[in-house]
């Protein structure tokens, strides 16, 4: 499978979709967050930041995840649509709680840490549609890590 360099707008969307309520949640972060950052798993740590890196700057420059008209193709194209806009149902329920890590590390619908899941899952399926394996490998790195750190906080409110 070839990739094909140049701009995504697909992409930026994505990344707008990410980045806005990540914005907002660094000023409304539940109570006792650091203690919790700060027992995070260097090596989840290490593959989390890498795969940031690598998704957010693999989903911007291929335009094979552009819309190139609809075929079979298209439903992985939908299907990360609608996980991250459940992603976004997601934060506005967060934003909407009293903001306690057990809200942050909830489940919606079924989806076990959805903060973390939802966007890996997403951009996991850009990458099929786009049929970018750069892109799948770079979001399963960044799935190990991110989802990891999540369990783990989450296991350690129980």
């Amino acid at each position: 499978m070839a990739v094909n360099f140049g701009f995504s707008y697909v992409g930026l969307v994505f990344l707008i979709m990410l980045f806005v309520p990540n914005i907002i949640w660094s000023k409304n972060q539940p109570e006792g967050y650091e203690q919790y950052a700060d027992k995070e798993n260097k090596v989840l740590l290490l593959l989390e930041r890498t795969g940031e890196v690598l998704v957010s700057t693999l989903c911007l420059i291929f335009s094979d995840f552009n819309i190139h008209g609809f075929t079979k193709h298209s439903i992985f194209l939908g299907a990360a649509f609608a996980l991250m806009i459940l992603y976004e149902i997601y934060w506005i329920r967060y934003f909407r709680s009293e903001k306690t890590m057990a809200d942050m590390y909830s489940a919606i619908l079924g989806i076990p840490v959805a903060g973390a899941t939802l966007p890996v899952l997403a951009f996991f399926l850009l990458g099929v549609y786009g049929k970018n394996i750069p892109m799948m490998i770079a979001t399963v790195i960044l799935g190990i890590g991110h989802i990891g750190i999540h369990l783990q906080h989450k296991n350690q409110i129980k």
